[in-house]
């Protein structure tokens, strides 16, 4: 048993004492019942439509708790099109678009693609921005302490995450359930990687 004067919170025991006492419980049916599980472990529980409003506390205090013991105290919000491509990206999407229509000069699909994958290419001088934004940012960090955040998708949002991870330097992702583009890019520093509903 723990000593109550060594206790985090007073005389009562934390949320974690308390899930791993309910574990020990008596095998009857009660016990076995949805009804005695604790409130905070029953996922059909939290999950009910009354509870939205406990679930988008939630998603507010996790990112919040967690960029608090990061010691983050200031951020940069860098928001844009997921689909701006880099230039090395965009530059191979139009030559294989040129190719094709070397084979097919006539294909009417070729033809849309070609405009765009020019404007592809026109574009990716922003995604080349945002990444240089995102280096500039973190490179000052021991100045200003600002840490990029994006929306944790790709194209722009990418390119600002990739500047900072350029340098070595934290950022934020926060991704929301999507039945697409569900991957968080891979420059966000993984502790600070965020889901929501």
């Amino acid at each position: 048993m723990t000593n109550k004067r060594t206790r985090r919170f007073g005389v009562f025991p934390s949320a974690n004492e308390d899930a791993q006492a309910a574990k020990r419980h008596v095998d009857t049916p009660q016990c076995q019942s949805a009804s005695y599980r604790l409130a905070f472990q029953d996922q059909d529980f939290l999950l009910r439509e009354e509870l939205r409003p406990v679930r988008l506390q939630l998603e507010l205090l996790k990112p919040e708790l967690t960029l608090q013991e990061q010691q983050i105290e200031s951020t940069i919000v860098i928001y844009g099109s997921a689909r701006t491509m880099d230039a090395e990206t965009a530059a191979v999407r139009l030559e294989k678009v040129l190719e094709g229509l070397k084979k097919s000069p006539d294909d009417v699909l070729l033809r849309s693609e070609l405009v765009k994958a020019r404007t592809a290419v026109a574009n990716s001088r922003y995604y080349e921005e945002a990444r240089k934004l995102g280096r500039l940012i973190s490179e000052n960090m021991d100045t200003c302490k600002h840490v990029v955040i994006t929306g944790g998708g790709f194209g722009i949002m990418g390119a600002a995450n990739r500047g900072a991870h350029d340098v070595g330097a934290k950022s934020i992702g926060m991704n929301i359930v999507l039945p697409f583009e569900q991957e968080p890019n891979p420059y966000i520093t993984p502790e600070l990687s965020f889901q929501f509903h």
